[in-house]
């Protein structure tokens, strides 16, 4: 969210953290159990979402996973944070 770092998905289940200005590989998230099809980030810049068959949600500064969350019988397409960071709304096909 401060525009200095971007974050991508991948289909090979990691996400990696980017320093924006130099390119530079920050950080890889490891640990998604399945390809990783979308990501949504707090608006701190702490949390870092990831959605496939779950939603994980990351600790950015220590690389945690500290929650993933399961209710949808389907792949997870869509995620996002509230402002305040206390809602995760996600999106599915089922």
């Amino acid at each position: 969210q401060d525009g200095k770092t971007i974050v991508s998905v991948s289909d090979n289940e990691t996400v990696r953290v980017w320093n924006r200005s130099t390119g530079a590989l920050l950080k890889i998230l490891e640990g998604h159990t399945d390809p990783v099809i979308a990501v949504a980030v707090s608006q701190d810049g702490k949390t870092i979402v990831l959605a496939g068959r779950t939603v994980q949600v990351w600790d950015w500064s220590t690389g945690a996973l500290p929650k993933t969350l399961k209710g949808h019988t389907s792949w997870v397409t869509a995620v996002a944070v509230s402002q305040d960071g206390e809602t995760i709304v996600s999106g599915s096909d089922d």
